[in-house]
């Protein structure tokens, strides 16, 4: 019998898989479920070293099929959920807005629902973590960082879906009691990330001698936190947070985009033993995004003074480990890119 049950939403996602692999390999006497639709950025590869551990079961579920959801929490009865399960990318949700009102919002309702129905007002011991995001706080000027009073200011249809689903958690906290902690993190980086975003996509084009594009003139600043930093961070909040407390998640690691860029050129050119520069002649300025906001950046003191977090990570020597991961696995990038990876999961699952 396991000492807790612990429910991972979008545990084969990026960060997801960083905490699934945290908490199967640091806490043998719990059983993780990880529940995972598998979408395009969900890839079973992602945790290919820790898919055989007795602890560790898969279930590919949609988080907004109210009745697939039921039935996870009735055959497993968990002690905790840690939700990261989301549609993420800003570009994604200017395209498509109502999928990420339906996962975001409408899954996050579906996972509170099915909590409150599983633990019958009976609390003790048990935890609903949502993970959520900076961008809920909308944009900075020069000056200043977002704590976990700074009023909500969503700016994209991303954002506005992540700060609805903040909103509901928290409201079940008030008005049903629901033992809930939410945490807002900053950028996230590091290996397994999807090769759409900003860093992995940077470190693909670079390799292959492609353009690298930086949106208008690359000065909206953002701040970066290396992904197994957050993975512990969730640890750490996830078993001393505070029920009904906000956590900010930060890495201390604010830049420019084209700062972030060129110091990721440089890294690459000595990586590839190409001459210094050579990388930098691929950045490429292109038209900025709609609404796009200026600066992020996170005061993460509350956590770091009341729970012991800290990241221990500098920028560029996250970058150096991020970048020596995707040049050491390239088939891993070249499934992600082709989608190859599917063909994984119908060979380590559907045909087991």
């Amino acid at each position: 019998m396991a000492d807790k049950t612990i429910i991972v939403t979008g545990g084969a996602g990026f960060i997801g898989s960083h905490v699934v692999r945290l908490l199967v390999s640091r806490y043998p006497e719990y059983r993780i479920i990880n529940l995972d639709k598998l979408t395009y950025a969900g890839n079973p590869e992602n945790l290919s070293d820790v898919e055989n551990k007795p602890n560790y079961v898969f279930e590919r579920k949609d988080i907004t099929d109210a009745e697939s959801v039921r039935a996870v929490f009735d055959g497993y009865l968990p002690d905790g959920v840690i939700h990261l399960a989301a549609e993420s990318h800003v570009d994604r949700s200017i395209s498509c807005p109502a999928e990420f009102v339906m996962t975001n919002v409408v899954g996050t309702a579906t996972l509170l629902d099915a909590a409150l129905a599983c633990w019958k007002g009976r609390f003790e011991g048990k935890r609903f973590y949502h993970i959520s995001t900076d961008e809920v706080y909308g944009s900075l000027g020069r000056e200043g960082r977002f704590t976990e009073t700074t009023p909500y200011s969503p700016r994209s249809p991303y954002s506005a879906s992540k700060a609805g689903a903040d909103h509901l958690v928290r409201a079940y906290f008030h008005t049903f009691g629901l033992p809930v902690v939410i945490s807002n993190c900053s950028n996230n980086y590091g290996p397994n990330q999807f090769p759409e975003k900003l860093i992995p996509l940077a470190i693909n084009n670079i390799r292959d001698g492609l353009p690298v594009p930086v949106y208008g003139k690359g000065e909206n600043v953002r701040d970066w936190l290396y992904v197994v930093d957050h993975a512990c961070a969730i640890d750490t909040v996830f078993h001393r947070g505070r029920n009904g407390e906000t956590y900010n998640i930060g890495g201390n690691g604010e830049y420019a985009n084209i700062d972030l860029i060129r110091m990721l050129c440089r890294i690459m050119d000595g990586k590839l033993q190409r001459a210094e520069g050579t990388s930098e002649r691929l950045i490429t300025f292109v038209k900025d995004r709609a609404g796009h906001d200026l600066r992020y950046a996170i005061d993460f003191t509350r956590l770091e003074r009341e729970l012991g977090w800290k990241p221990s990570l500098r920028l560029e020597e996250g970058l150096e480990k991020t970048v020596d991961w995707y040049l050491s696995n390239e088939q891993w990038l070249q499934h992600t890119v082709s989608g190859a990876y599917r063909q994984y999961y119908r060979e380590q699952y559907e045909n087991r």
